[in-house]
């Protein structure tokens, strides 16, 4: 049978790194971002590429970050209220677009930093500070450090992971391993970040 993940991994650097800034741009779109597993993916480059693409890695996912929000917070700066009150506003949910705004309000850039730790509002808070006239440049620069925060997370996990995989059978997967060791282990740092986001959300207005 075919090894396909070690296929994978014979792929070039450069496109494995474009799909990874692909895949992360698509994360960052609302509605569709629920669909797109990013943090899967990162896992799954970790697992495939070599130790010296770390910070490669990183960049890439920051990149991909960077289109995606931009693009959400554009659209939110131009068609805003007209989204919110449009059928995909209300495929989003009002009380979502709620929690967002108030959120912002609350915590400002501050909470576009640890956006990329907040599934779902990850994707709608960009387009909500849009909306909410935020000036693009602060937008920008919480959103870099942010982006560059989450992926410097999943790298070092998945660098762990891929270590530990190492000392496994032969026959088991180090991109499998890596993936699954990863999720785990950052699914643990998320908990605790979103538990300690408790308090900025629990203000936020309630469907």
């Amino acid at each position: 049978m075919v090894d396909w993940t070690a296929q994978v991994g014979e792929l070039p650097t450069i496109g494995l790194l474009g799909a990874l800034g692909a895949v992360m741009l698509l994360d960052a779109v609302p509605l569709l971002g629920v669909l797109v597993p990013g943090d899967v993916a990162v896992l799954a480059a970790v697992g495939v590429g070599r130790p010296a693409t770390g910070a490669a890695t990183v960049a890439a996912v920051v990149a991909g970050c960077l289109a995606g929000w931009s693009l959400s917070f554009l659209a939110g700066r131009r068609y805003g209220d007209r989204l919110r009150h449009s059928r995909v506003g209300g495929w989003i949910g009002e009380d979502r677009w709620a929690v967002a705004e108030a959120v912002l309000r609350r915590g400002g850039g501050r909470m576009v930093l640890v956006a990329p730790f907040l599934p779902v509002l990850n994707a709608l808070l960009p387009l909500a500070a849009g909306g909410l006239r935020m000036s693009y440049r602060r937008f920008l620069a919480c959103a870099a450090a942010g982006a560059a925060l989450w992926a410097g997370l999943y790298v070092a996990v998945g660098t762990v992971s891929r270590s530990l995989a190492g000392l496994l059978p032969g026959s088991a997967s180090p991109m499998l391993v890596t993936m699954a060791v990863g999720l785990l282990l950052a699914g643990v740092v998320l908990l605790v970040t979103r538990r300690g986001l408790r308090a900025a959300t629990a203000a936020a207005p309630a469907a």
